[in-house]
């Protein structure tokens, strides 16, 4: 038996699936970088077997985006720990998930706070002779007298915490017994992340998983604990390691580059820049630097006011012209002036409102960030200046990120290996240019290892949401006629347009049409969607079904597991690209420069393309299930666009007329 075979959890190996762990091994023995697109089906997950047989006792850290992942790497584990025993693994998914203290703000600054007052609290008591704080009765007396709205003591914490007094040295806390306990047993045990909070009782969550984590073997965490420097950096210095003692496995990597961007961009708006104002007058007396900013901030709201006569509804801002027009009339020369007196404001703030319980971000240190982000923007092609207007009319500025690579690169070289996996990293080269430029990264692309029977892909050649199309009736028409016929067929059905508008602009003409069937219609509400989606589920169970209208990309079409009898099609109406305006111009512009021709592909079509991929895979999750894939787009069969879809899917796909379709899905109803 060699490694590999020695920690797969499994009896035999899926098609192709030895070749891909054969690649994620040898990248873990020997180092580098490797991204590997395999469809649903195809045994990702045990990617971690292949990294735990080459770890040498460094760990393995998975980051994943959804719950539902976490615990797709939660089962695999157990399989593995059943068959080698021993096997340690932790899970850090967020904060604001896993503390139940309560209470307003952000959860990291009230983490932050609430656990620096009870450590200066419980060192106190020790130093007066109570060393378990859990069992003070002056602590004890102060957490029931606490306002559970604005917490300045966290008993989790305090429960978690004991304090012994070395030979030679002054006090020293430690994680309590209980602490210790719990923290070895959730490292060895399967406790689910809901399960979490009862099972720790009256320790902290996140304590917990933190102690488990240091002697873990893999780590499971969400994609902001990886990608965020700040966050990282702080749990490596918590777990006691190096990125180059780590082995870093990425799932759904496709979503890579979305994550980095939404994390390295900051927005202001308008409300901001008022509450800005009442926090600088509180802070007039005690910090010299609030006159001289405060002076800035009525030409930043006059710049956002004058964008407001602008029809666009996104559009970007010359940075040199912001940066003229508020220090006109102030104090300051340089937008770094600026940034340097924000920050010292900035921390002033920060300082007084942890000592009273207010864990809220304050509109100056938002400030702070915009402005050292425009500051940064001058002389770094990688940010645009841009600002979006609302339905409202009011105005939001932001520094938006269009390129991840940098980030991408210096996080991979940091670790002794960096596996990407994806179920639609297609096309892969594509994708590797796009993440990590010029760096040798080994890639693969799998097959789909589903039986092709139980499965009809379709792309229709007589229809198309392109602009110049959208008012022709016989194309709507035609359009409408592959929805309704689409919809007749058995079982759960979704159906995924480019837009919002698109989407109701359909709904509204098909739903009356559709019979036998309820019809869901994606609201942009989270809570009501998640309600919605809740009911169209488990309809199947009850001997019904129903029909999705949602949005490609939106809170319907990603993350989300439709196994067995819970979706069986889906219809994607469109390419869903994203407005084409002067915004997207400069992003095409940008990764032209970079990448020449194929520059347009990775920036525009590419994300479209997997827009549409995402929602078609929800269909098709496991090898029993049966399912029809239907692309009601002909630009889809342009060699470019088409040339970027999976290579099974290129295979199997089959151009058809709206009157072919109907023959076809009657085949298929029978």
């Amino acid at each position: 038996m060699d490694n590999l075979d020695g920690w797969f959890p499994y009896r035999e190996y899926r098609p192709h699936q030895r070749e891909m762990l054969d690649l994620a091994a040898s990248v873990a023995r020997d180092g580098g970088i490797a991204m590997i697109d395999a469809p649903t089906g195809s045994g990702k997950s045990s990617v971690v077997s292949a990294l735990l047989a080459e770890s040498r006792g460094r760990k393995v850290l998975v980051a994943v985006r959804t719950i539902s992942q976490l615990a797709t790497f939660m089962r695999e584990l157990e399989l593995v720990r059943k068959k080698r025993g021993g096997l340690k693994f932790a899970y850090l998914i967020g904060k604001s998930s896993m503390c139940p203290l309560g209470g307003e703000g952000d959860v990291y600054r009230r983490c932050e706070g609430v656990k620096a007052f009870s450590t200066a609290l419980m060192r106190e008591r020790a130093q007066k002779g109570s060393l378990v704080p859990a069992n003070d009765r002056q602590i004890r007396q102060q957490i029931r007298k606490m306002d559970p709205e604005h917490p300045l003591i966290c008993p989790y914490f305090i429960h978690g915490k004991s304090f012994v007094e070395p030979e030679d040295a002054g006090l020293k806390m430690i994680p309590s017994a209980a602490l210790r306990v719990r923290a070895e047993r959730v490292s060895t045990e399967m406790i689910w992340p809901d399960q979490l909070a009862g099972f720790c009782g009256d320790i902290c969550p996140y304590d917990t998983m933190m102690h488990a984590a240091r002697d873990a073997d893999v780590i499971l965490v969400n994609f902001y604990h990886l990608f965020d420097d700040d966050i990282r950096a702080q749990l490596y210095l918590s777990l006691g390691i190096e990125g180059h003692d780590a082995l870093l496995l990425i799932d759904e990597a496709h979503n890579c580059g979305d994550v980095v961007q939404s994390i390295e961009s900051v927005t202001i708006e308008e409300r901001d820049i008022v509450q800005a104002g009442h926090e600088l007058a509180g802070r007039r007396r005690s910090q010299h630097q609030a006159d001289a900013v405060a002076q800035v901030l009525p030409q930043i709201a006059r710049f956002m006011e004058a964008l407001k006569a602008s029809h666009e509804v996104e559009d970007w801002f010359e940075p040199a012209i912001f940066q003229k027009m508020i220090l006109s009339g102030t104090l300051y020369r340089s937008v770094e002036e600026v940034v340097d007196d924000l920050l010292k404001i900035s921390e002033g703030i920060r300082e007084k409102n942890m000592q009273a319980g207010e864990f809220r971000e304050s509109a100056i240190e938002r400030l702070t960030e915009f402005f050292y982000r425009i500051f940064r923007s001058a002389a770094d092609p990688a940010y645009l200046t841009v600002y979006r207007k609302a339905d409202d009319g009011t105005v939001a500025l932001e520094v938006r990120n269009i390129d991840p690579s940098t980030k991408l690169q210096d996080l991979a070289r940091a670790h002794a290996c960096c596996v990407l996996i994806s179920g639609t990293l297609s096309p892969i080269e594509s994708y590797r240019r796009y993440y990590f430029g010029d760096l040798p990264v080994t890639t693969i692309s799998l097959p789909n290892s589903f039986p092709p029977e139980n499965r009809r892909v379709f792309c229709a050649n007589d229809i198309t949401t392109a602009y110049s199309m959208r008012r022709d009736r016989e194309n709507l028409a035609r359009t409408e006629d592959y929805i309704t016929t689409f919809a007749a067929l058995p079982g759960n059905l979704a159906i995924y347009f480019p837009s919002y508008d698109l989407l109701n602009t359909f709904a509204e003409r098909c739903a009356p049409r559709i019979r036998k069937k309820q019809v869901y219609v994606e609201p942009k509400e989270t809570g009501t969607a998640a309600a919605m989606l809740r009911e169209f589920m488990a309809l199947p169970g009850t001997g019904r079904s129903g029909v999705l209208f949602a949005v490609c990309g939106g809170k319907w079409s990603e993350g989300l597991d439709y196994r067995g009898e819970m979706l069986s099609g889906a219809l994607v109406i469109g390419l869903p690209l994203a407005p084409f305006n002067r915004v997207r111009k400069m992003v095409i512009s940008y990764f032209r420069m970079k990448f020449g021709e194929e520059g347009e592909f990775i920036s525009y079509t590419l994300p479209a393309i997997n827009r549409a991929l995402q929602a078609l895979g929800r269909v098709l999750r496991t090898p029993e299930d049966r399912g029809m894939l239907v692309v009601g787009e002909r630009r889809f069969l342009e060699p470019r666009v088409h040339a970027g879809l999976p290579p099974w899917m290129q295979a199997e796909m089959s151009v058809c007329t709206v009157e072919e379709f109907k023959k076809e899905a009657g085949r298929w109803r029978s």
